[in-house]
């Protein structure tokens, strides 16, 4: 089953214009706002996601992967992103899960439905914070 809403984009302009119109406004706003946040995390597509910045890292088969310190997805049920950064072997998602608001947090997942649900200032603070500690719990960076 695939928790991605369909998507056939190849750009991150064909992304945007692909999202239905209910949360078209709600990823124009994200996007633009992560890129204000994070300026140095460059914006790029990745596959059924806006990526935003790069890390190395192996995988458990010692592999070099290239990933998206964060990442914005239109989800079939909801908007996540994904904040792929760690402070103490602690994702920093699920370190402010608290302050985040009216959202549901899972390891380095941010899942919201209005955007009015989410504390716009600790996101930021979030967001930036991974710039300075991008990975994964459990991998090694490279």
């Amino acid at each position: 089953m695939n928790m991605f809403a369909g998507n056939d984009a190849s750009t991150i302009k064909e992304y945007i214009q692909n999202v239905s119109q209910d949360r078209k406004d709600i990823i124009i706003f994200l996007d633009k706002f992560i890129q204000k946040a994070v300026p140095d995390l460059k914006p790029y597509f990745a596959t059924n996601m806006l990526g935003y910045g790069k890390f190395q890292y192996l995988d458990s088969k010692k592999k070099s992967q290239s990933w998206p310190v964060v990442a914005l997805a239109n989800q079939k049920n909801y908007i996540s992103i994904y904040v792929c950064a760690i402070d103490k072997q602690e994702y920093l998602a699920e370190k402010f899960q608290d302050e985040l608001g009216k959202v549901s947090v899972g390891r380095s997942c941010i899942r919201l439905k209005k955007l009015e649900d989410l504390n716009l200032n600790t996101l930021e603070k979030v967001l930036k914070l991974s710039e300075k500690s991008p990975g994964l719990v459990g991998a090694k960076s490279i």
